[in-house]
């Protein structure tokens, strides 16, 4: 994976995060119900539950990419192998302070 896969991956995951952020845009399933009483308000819970899930996974994703880009960028101007680099786990990458 070189650094243009890894922005074109960074850009795909950056598109999915507005479309979970913003379900409106995502069509008219996921828009607002009438509240008929009939369960929609757990299926609407458990779908914010679910796109929530995915939405911290997006987020993890995106951290690792944008690490691991960093990375290749340091070895290449180091003078090293940019393939050298790899990506740290999520639990790593997700403890930086910035």
């Amino acid at each position: 994976m070189d650094n243009q896969d890894i922005l074109q991956r960074i850009q795909a995951l950056v598109d999915e995060e507005h479309q979970l952020r913003d379900p409106a845009a995502s069509g008219p399933a996921s828009g607002a119900g009438g509240g008929s009483g009939d369960g929609a308000s757990d299926e609407d819970a458990a779908e914010r539950d679910e796109r929530r899930a995915r939405l911290r996974q997006v987020e993890e994703a995106l951290d690792q990419c944008w690490d691991l880009l960093r990375q290749r960028r340091a070895k290449a101007k180091a003078g090293e192998d940019p393939n050298e680099a790899d990506a740290r786990p999520v639990n790593e990458v997700e403890g930086y302070v910035q």
